[in-house]
């Protein structure tokens, strides 16, 4: 792509940051220039986030219903999966599923809880009753 033709489109993330693209100046040498996005990736980004989004409210619906503990709430927040939480908290892949279930989450002592809330950035009490404060 040459170096005018660089898109410039609006996208989700143009007011946060710009992209890094290769292109060809008038040379024909390869230089970087910064991209605001271009509507195919911004398209693309908005129907993951979409997806995300209902992950989310899923996971909350299932806490709600007693199917679940807080935890996958916020690990579908937080995009991490169990061997993140794991890396995060120290514990065993196999204890994360077992605090899974809203049973044993409630008999988490204080500790584990500052683990996991340590983990997901929240407080204990934030972590017990799915309140997200973002800064």
């Amino acid at each position: 792509m040459k170096k005018d033709e660089i898109p410039q489109d609006n996208g989700a993330l143009n007011k946060l940051t710009k992209e890094v693209v290769y292109a060809v100046d008038n040379t024909g040498k390869y230089v970087t220039e910064l991209s605001t996005g271009w509507d195919i990736k911004a398209t693309a980004l908005d129907v993951a986030w979409k997806d995300i989004e209902e992950r989310v409210a899923a996971a909350k619906q299932k806490v709600i219903n007693k199917e679940a503990s807080p935890l996958l709430y916020f690990m579908e927040l937080r995009l991490m999966d169990i061997g993140i939480v794991a890396a995060y908290t120290g514990f065993w892949k196999w204890t994360i599923k077992q605090h899974l279930k809203p049973a044993v989450f409630e008999k988490l002592s204080e500790k584990k809880l500052q683990q996991y809330a340590t983990a997901f950035n929240v407080s204990i009490a934030d972590l017990k009753t799915m309140n997200v404060h973002e800064d």
